[in-house]
C-alpha cells in the first residue's frame, strides 16, 4: 500500500511516498536532476510498486525546492542533508526495516557517492553524472564522449544511406572533422577538483557494498566510463546494452530485476 507523508530537513518540510511491504530490507530511491519523486514518465513510481510487490518497502522523496517540498533547490551537491533526513524518516515510517539500500540515477547516483550518508547499508548507482557545470552546454558537453562518437561513426559507415549522403555532399564536413579530431585527441586527465575526480575518489573510499549500473549506450554512462575507468574494477558493475538513460520500457524490467537481486542478498 502506498502512503504519502512528510518529514523535516533543516527547517523545510519535504514530501515523500512510502510503498509499504513486510520485508526487512528497504529501498530508498533518490531522484536525479530536478525530477519529482515519481521520476520521468512515472518510472520511479512504477519501480517502487514492483519492488514493494516483491516484499521490500520503498521510500521516495522530493528534495528541498523540488515538487511538493519546501526550501531552496541547491542541486545534487547540496542534497546530503536531504538524503540523511530521508533515511531517518524511512526508518521511522517503516520500523521493521533493518537494512536500507539506496538507488540513484544520474546526478542522484553522484550525490549518493559524494555524500555517502550515514544510516545506509548499500548503494546502487546508475549512470553517474560526471560533467562539471562549467563544461556543460544544454545539459551536456558540446561534444559527447569519444566512445559515443566512435559508435556513432561506425554505425554511419555501415549505413548505405549515410555513405550516399557523404558522396553527395549532404553531410556537414566541419562537424565530421570535429568529431574525428575528438577521436584522435588523447583523453584529458580529470583535474583533481573536477566532479569526475571527486566521484572516482569517493568510489575508491567506499566502505559499504555498492553496485554500479550502466546503460552502455547512454552518453552519461559513457562519460563516466571514460572519466572513471579504475572505478569499474573496484566494485561490481551491471551493464545493459541500451541508450536509455532512464531505463525506459523493457529496460525498466531489467533494472528492477537487478535491484531485486541485490535487495534479496
Amino acid at each position: 500500500m502506498r502512503h504519502q507523508l512528510s518529514f523535516a530537513c533543516e527547517g523545510a518540510t519535504l514530501a515523500a511516498s512510502l510503498d509499504d511491504a513486510a520485508g526487512g530490507t528497504g529501498l530508498l530511491i533518490v531522484s536525479g536532476g530536478n525530477e519529482i519523486r515519481s521520476g520521468a514518465h512515472r518510472g520511479m513510481a512504477m519501480l517502487a510498486a514492483r519492488v514493494a510487490d516483491a516484499g521490500h518497502p520503498v521510500f521516495r522523496f522530493d528534495r528541498r525546492g523540488i515538487g511538493d517540498s519546501e526550501g531552496a533547490n541547491g542541486g545534487f551537491e547540496a542534497s546530503g542533508p536531504d538524503i540523511v533526513a530521508a533515511v531517518a524518516a524511512f526508518r521511522v515510517a517503516a520500523p521493521h526495516v533493518s537494512r536500507i539500500i539506496a538507488f540513484g540515477n544520474c546526478d542522484a547516483a553522484s550525490a549518493l557517492l559524494l555524500h555517502r550518508p550515514l544510516g545506509l547499508d548499500g548503494l546502487i548507482v546508475a549512470n553517474p553524472w560526471t560533467y562539471d557545470s562549467d563544461a556543460e552546454e544544454a545539459g551536456e558537453p558540446a561534444l559527447p564522449p569519444a566512445t559515443a562518437i566512435r559508435a556513432r561513426y561506425l554505425a554511419r559507415l555501415k549505413d548505405p544511406e549515410s555513405l550516399l549522403r557523404l558522396i553527395k555532399g549532404d553531410i556537414d564536413f566541419r562537424k565530421l572533422f570535429r568529431g574525428l579530431s575528438a577521436l584522435k585527441a588523447p583523453a584529458a586527465r580529470a583535474a583533481p577538483d573536477s566532479l569526475a575526480a571527486r566521484i572516482d575518489g569517493a568510489i575508491a573510499a567506499l566502505a559499504m557494498p555498492t553496485t554500479i549500473v550502466l546503460a552502455t549506450g547512454d552518453r552519461t554512462a559513457q562519460a563516466f566510463m571514460e572519466s572513471c575507468p579504475a572505478a569499474l574494477d573496484r566494485v561490481p558493475v551491471k551493464r545493459l546494452a541500451s541508450p536509455s538513460h532512464s531505463f525506459a520500457g523493457e529496460d525498466g524490467d531489467w533494472l528492477a530485476d537487478r535491484i531485486l537481486g541485490i535487495l534479496g542478498r
